[in-house]
C-alpha cells in the first residue's frame, strides 16, 4: 500500500487532501498544529514530530500556509510594510515547509518514484507579478519556490526518481481567503485537493524542481 504524509492536515486543503488520499486506499499519516501540536515555524517542533516517523512515504505534502497572520492582511503599498509581519510570513510560508523538506531525504524512498510537494501561490511568481503589493506574502512564497528548486536538485543526486514541486491550488474557498477572493473563480477544498492530486498523477521525474498550478500548467518563477 502506498503511504503519504500530509503536513497541515487540519486546514481546509490539508483535510481535503487526507480524505482524497484515503479514498484512494493510500495510508495517510496526518500531522497538524491543531491536532498534533506540530508548529512548522519552530524547528524543535518539526524535529520532534518527524524524527520518529518511519518511512518511506511515497508522497510528502506540505499544505501549511496563510495569507493573513495575527490579523494582518496583505499590504497594499510599501508604506504598510511591517518587519514583524514580514518575518511571520517567512516563518510560516517559507521556513516551515523548508524544515520539512530538510527531512525529505530520509522520508522518501530511493528506489522508486516519490513526490515532495508544497503549496505555493501564483502571487509568489516574480515573472507573473503585474500588480505589486502583497509584499510579505509574495516574497515568502517566492523564497519557498527557490527552496523547492534547490531542494529538487539536491534530492535528485540521491533519489534519482524523486519529484519535488511547488503547487498553486487556485483560489480556494476557505474562511481565511473569503475576503481576498474578489471576483476570481474559487474552488472548494475538495475540488482543489482532487485537482492537485491529478497534477501529481501526471508528473514525471523530469518535472522535478518546477512550479505548477491546479490545472497542471507551469507557472513562471
Amino acid at each position: 500500500m502506498e503511504r503519504a504524509l500530509v503536513i497541515g492536515a487540519s486546514g481546509g486543503i490539508g483535510k481535503a487532501l487526507v480524505n482524497a488520499l484515503v479514498a484512494r486506499d493510500i495510508a495517510v499519516t496526518p500531522l497538524s498544529r491543531g491536532k498534533d501540536g506540530l508548529d512548522v515555524t519552530v524547528p524543535s517542533s518539526v524535529k520532534t514530530h518527524l524524527e520518529d516517523l518511519s518511512g518511506p512515504f511515497d508522497l510528502v505534502f506540505v499544505a501549511t500556509g496563510a495569507l493573513e497572520l495575527n490579523g494582518q492582511g496583505p499590504e497594499k503599498t510599501l508604506k504598510n510594510l511591517d518587519a514583524d509581519t514580514m518575518l511571520a510570513q517567512f516563518k510560516l510560508n517559507c521556513v516551515g515547509p523548508s524544515l520539512v523538506l530538510k527531512e525529505a531525504a530520509r522520508l522518501l524512498p530511493r528506489d522508486r518514484p516519490a513526490i515532495f510537494a508544497a503549496l505555493s501561490a501564483r502571487v509568489g511568481s516574480i515573472g507573473d507579478n503585474h500588480l505589486g503589493g502583497w509584499y510579505s506574502y509574495r516574497t515568502a512564497k517566492a523564497a519557498l519556490n527557490q527552496m523547492i528548486r534547490g531542494g529538487a536538485i539536491e534530492l535528485r543526486r540521491t533519489h534519482k526518481q524523486s519529484i519535488c514541486v511547488a503547487l498553486h491550488p487556485g483560489t480556494v474557498a476557505t474562511p481565511l481567503t473569503a475576503k481576498y477572493a474578489g471576483g476570481r473563480e474559487t474552488h472548494t477544498p475538495d475540488a482543489a485537493a482532487q485537482d492537485l492530486l491529478s497534477v501529481l498523477d501526471g508528473l514525471r521525474p523530469e518535472d522535478t524542481g518546477l512550479f505548477f498550478d491546479w490545472a497542471g500548467k507551469p507557472v513562471p518563477w
